[in-house]
């Protein structure tokens, strides 16, 4: 090794089940993770995910943030988590029209209860990804970046992403002119080219500038709290 040049150090690992882990010896018994997917888009639901793997159940190996992952890798692992019978999950989805009348945020919160509590049972404790959830019926510990630490939230994040992707295909179908099938709603060039030419569709965040802005209206400033 060159003299003055730095020594390689092995990445960290990183105990993907270490929070699930600590929640157990805190006597917690059914811990579910929690994640969505879809709060940037212009158009289309935000869809949050639970997850929960039941006691004594080995993790399935390379669950992780969702966003790293190819669209196959994830829809192969999204797969397997469904068809195993040791994870139980659920799905909570917040439409368009609930975000333009609660804002994003708080419907965010509302796709994460409605997952909550779709679950088999109720869970005694909730991973959840980002800041504290307001309103959530369950103990809970928001876990900033928890995608990619908790192996729970990270199978959410999953979940979460390969259900809205199958939504906006299937809106795709319903609205061809709009491409929902490559960008999924999201401010792509070729997106906003689209809402410029026909306008917002019924499935468009009419709160959001660029769709307000495409519809003739001003676009506002929204409230987040």
């Amino acid at each position: 090794m060159p003299r003055g040049s730095p020594r390689s150090r092995p990445a960290p690992v990183v105990d993907s089940f270490a929070y699930e882990n600590a929640a157990r010896v805190a006597g917690r018994v059914r811990i579910c993770g929690i994640d969505e997917a879809g709060r940037g888009p212009l158009a289309g639901p935000v869809v949050a995910a639970a997850v929960l793997l039941r006691p004594g159940a080995t993790p399935l190996a390379g669950i992780t943030d969702s966003k790293v992952l190819s669209a196959d890798r994830r829809a192969e692992l999204a797969a397997a988590l469904i068809a195993n019978p040791a994870v139980e999950w659920s799905l909570g989805v917040a439409e368009a029209d609930e975000i333009d009348s609660l804002n994003i945020l708080r419907a965010t919160h509302l796709a994460m209860r409605r997952a909550a509590e779709g679950l088999l049972l109720p869970p005694d404790f909730c991973l959840i990804d980002g800041l504290p959830v307001k309103g959530m019926p369950f103990p809970f510990q928001a876990i900033v970046k928890g995608d990619a630490l908790s192996w729970s939230i990270g199978a959410a994040s999953i979940l979460a992403k390969e259900h809205r992707d199958a939504l906006m295909r299937q809106y795709a179908l319903r609205f061809p002119q709009y491409g929902f099938d490559r960008h999924a709603g999201y401010g792509t060039p070729e997106h906003l080219e689209a809402l410029r030419q026909h306008g917002p569709c019924d499935i468009h965040r009419r709160s959001f500038a660029p769709v307000r802005a495409a519809s003739g209206n001003e676009p506002v400033q929204l409230t987040l709290f």
